[in-house]
């Protein structure tokens, strides 16, 4: 069991609720830094999503000098496009058109990092399929909702429901913004889980 806190590197009320679900003690310090948003095209989704979740957790972690910190970051693929957050409600509506009837990669990557004398981390990544429905009065009515704003592909599957999404294959609350079985490994392996935990 870790003597001090992990430090969530994330302002997600989402993943805060996630990893509080694990049973640890966090504290929350968001990337201070604008995040890159330009994929090199060598990189591989998975491995961009994890080189997204690595900047913001060492950008943290030179805050807390011997404390692990955790990094993720959730990126959307449709038909071979990356899909961030939308700019604006055009930007939002041509993203959800386009997942309409599709099957969609949900990727969230995961960086757990210790910046001492040395720097210790360990990358994953999480793939989930989505099918979202091709309905669009739903889709018009999610985006007057607002919902959409700050979410990668345009859409939180916590708000939209059945109402936008059809199916799910894999981890749901990856899809969410942190999949906490993959979490839960990584952290094991720096013993920062509760020894009371129950593995679910």
């Amino acid at each position: 069991m870790l003597d001090k806190p992990l430090v969530l590197a994330s302002a997600s009320p989402r993943r805060r609720k996630l990893l509080a679900e694990l049973g640890l003690r966090f504290d929350v310090h968001p990337c201070p830094l604008p995040e890159p948003w330009h994929k090199p095209r060598e990189l591989t989704p998975g491995t961009w999503a994890e080189a997204l979740a690595y900047f913001k957790a060492r950008a943290v972690a030179e805050l807390y000098p011997g404390r692990w910190v955790l990094g993720a970051d959730t990126i959307v693929v449709c038909v071979g496009e990356l899909l961030g957050k939308p700019r604006d409600v055009h930007d939002a509506r041509r993203m959800l058109e386009l997942q309409a009837g599709r099957a969609t990669e949900v990727i969230t990557g995961v960086c757990v990092l210790s910046h001492a004398d040395d720097v210790h981390r360990i990358l994953r990544h999480e793939v989930t399929t989505v099918w979202m429905r091709d309905d669009p009065a739903q889709l018009q009515a999610y985006l007057d909702s607002n919902d959409w704003r700050g979410k990668a592909g345009a859409y939180g599957i916590q708000n939209v429901g059945d109402r936008l999404v059809e199916r799910v294959e894999g981890s749901f609350s990856n899809v969410v913004g942190l999949p906490r079985g993959l979490v839960r490994q990584v952290l094991r392996h720096v013993d920062a889980l509760p020894p009371e935990h129950p593995d679910r």
